[in-house]
């Protein structure tokens, strides 16, 4: 059976390593075109379900597609219709630009010389250099260049600006946002980094534990959590009974509630609790990731498709 509908797709995603399991019955649906951001803390599943969904890992339980063919049967021409790149940005070191890009062409009939050239147009790189002499950041755009170049219907960036100081980062989001706007690859961006997340990503996917936890723009997300601060008589109430709570800390006296799907009803809930004062202001996007995350509040949305 293929899904032609989206560019990835999940049904019941499950897989364990002895007792702990990375995924978690994970249905998930990502559309074609735009780029679509995976994030979570550190064990989430974000690795295993890369491995999982390129085909180099077989899930327990459930099922993965790639443009509509299934993960495990992705035949040689499937996968030329995929792109990836990860944060070892591994090439031959011996080998000359030059070379490695004058192979391209042969093996990839869709190749395109001006998006590669606008691309690498971002890195300033020597054709001339061997790959040993290249620096991380211009190894990052030698390979986001070559992917982009083969014209790919789906690429997938696995931590790809990692280790990148902030000159190079801007570079590759420079040239990532150029690419976006001149071709139609739908992009599932993998990161930890919430200022590129928030400057690329039409979708955040957050992964917790294995399951989905969100599937929105991030604006829409960032919506969602708000930072309260109130002068709460003694210590306040029992964490355990407030609503939504993702972060609480005292500080200065007043105590700072990071809560989550709360609206005006939570500041009648803080005043029927002694709240003095309070006041709420809006977090960003890094902000409110972490707390949702940090918190082991996060539980799957009601509408998992993107």
């Amino acid at each position: 059976m293929t899904m032609t509908s989206f560019a990835v797709e999940t049904r019941g995603l499950t897989h364990c390593y002895g007792s702990s399991r990375a995924l978690d019955d994970l249905s998930l649906q990502i559309p074609t075109e735009g780029i679509h951001a995976i994030v979570g803390a550190n064990g989430a599943g974000k690795s295993t379900l890369f491995r999982i969904l390129l085909g180099f890992q077989t899930a327990d339980v459930g099922e993965a597609w790639l443009l509509g063919v299934p993960s495990m049967a992705l035949s040689p021409p499937d996968r030329g219709r995929i792109g990836y790149v990860n944060d070892a940005h591994s090439l031959p070191d011996w080998m000359r630009l030059d070379a490695i890009l004058a192979m391209q062409p042969r093996l990839y009939p869709g190749w395109n010389v001006e998006l590669l050239d606008q691309v690498l147009g971002y890195f300033a790189v020597s054709r001339a250099a061997r790959v040993r002499e290249l620096s991380r950041g211009e190894r990052a755009g030698l390979n986001l260049a070559i992917a982009l170049a083969r014209k790919p219907e789906l690429l997938i960036l696995d931590e790809p600006t990692l280790g990148l100081d902030v000159v190079a980062k801007r570079a590759f989001m420079e040239a990532l946002i150029h690419a976006s706007y001149s071709g139609d690859a739908t992009i599932l961006y993998c990161s930890h980094q919430m200022e590129e997340i928030e400057r690329l990503a039409d979708t955040l996917v957050i992964l917790d534990r294995g399951r989905l936890a969100n599937a929105s723009p991030p604006e829409e997300f960032t919506r969602r959590v708000t930072h309260w601060i109130a002068d709460m008589p003694f210590k306040g109430p029992d964490p355990a009974r407030v609503p939504g709570l993702l972060q609480m800390r005292r500080h200065d006296g007043l105590f700072h509630y990071m809560v989550v799907d709360q609206g005006e009803d939570f500041a009648d809930w803080l005043r029927s609790e002694g709240a003095l004062s309070l006041s709420c202001k809006p977090a960003n996007l890094d902000q409110a990731v972490s707390a949702f995350l940090s918190a082991g509040h996060a539980t799957p949305s009601a509408e998992s498709r993107i």
